[in-house]
């Protein structure tokens, strides 16, 4: 039987366990369990695996420094976390390390499915390197480095394109202020951050105070929506 793809959960409690195993398994998905760290880089020793669900409190390690780990063995894994909703600086912390999302307990399955869909869709784009992104009327000419709206060309300042380039490339993926601001400038302030996406938004968006394409993270950074992604305001 073909399924979709297979995934790690790496969780301590069985509930969660047994509440993924049951969600993902009606959607296609095969399920390798792993309830610490141990059990769960023992998995990633193989190939097979698609994408991991990472649980950050686990009982032999730090839910950060597995994160760390599987970032050097498996680079380009797709992984989520899982996350208290009171944890911000946890959710920050594992996205600056190379999680791809992450979704706040108590989750909705719904939710956690499309997340997982734009996690493997952010692999599949990267492996393929698109030289013309699209989505929603925007187009980015990563070659040409030309930007349409709408089939109008827009123009962007060399600051504007460097944030949006980042972002095209890791479309569907939250980026972290840091994250952010690492890749285009020396500035570590997140305000110089805002004033960009500010702008960008006033160049990219038809209402830029209801974002649909550039979505803010609360407290954490942002996301570039992916082709195929449902709308969300942001």
């Amino acid at each position: 039987m073909t399924t979709a793809g297979t995934i790690l959960v790496i969780d301590d409690e069985p509930p969660i366990r047994k509440l993924l195993r049951m969600g993902l398994a009606t959607q296609g998905y095969a399920i390798v369990e792993a309830a610490d760290g141990k059990a769960a880089l023992d998995a990633l020793a193989g190939e097979g695996i698609d994408l991991a669900i990472l649980d950050l409190g686990l009982p032999d390690m730090r839910g950060h420094d597995l994160l760390r780990a599987i970032r050097e063995r498996k680079p380009d894994l797709p992984v989520v976390v899982l996350s208290s909703r009171d944890d911000e600086p946890g959710k920050v912390e594992a996205l600056d390390l190379g999680a791809d999302d992450y979704v706040t307990k108590p989750f909705g399955m719904a939710e956690l499915l499309a997340r997982l869909r734009n996690a493997l869709r952010h692999r599949l784009a990267t492996q393929g390197e698109r030289a013309v992104f699209k989505v929603d009327g925007l187009s980015v000419d990563l070659v040409r480095r030309i930007v349409r709206v709408n089939e109008e060309e827009v123009k962007l300042t060399p600051r504007e394109y460097d944030f949006l380039r980042i972002l095209v490339q890791h479309a569907g993926k939250v980026l972290t202020h840091s994250q952010l601001l690492s890749r285009v400038s020396t500035s570590a302030d997140p305000q110089y951050l805002r004033v960009y996406m500010r702008q960008l938004r006033q160049k990219l968006e038809a209402d830029p105070e209801r974002p649909r394409i550039l979505l803010t993270e609360t407290g954490i950074g942002y996301r570039l929506k992916a082709p195929e992604e449902p709308s969300a305001a942001g």
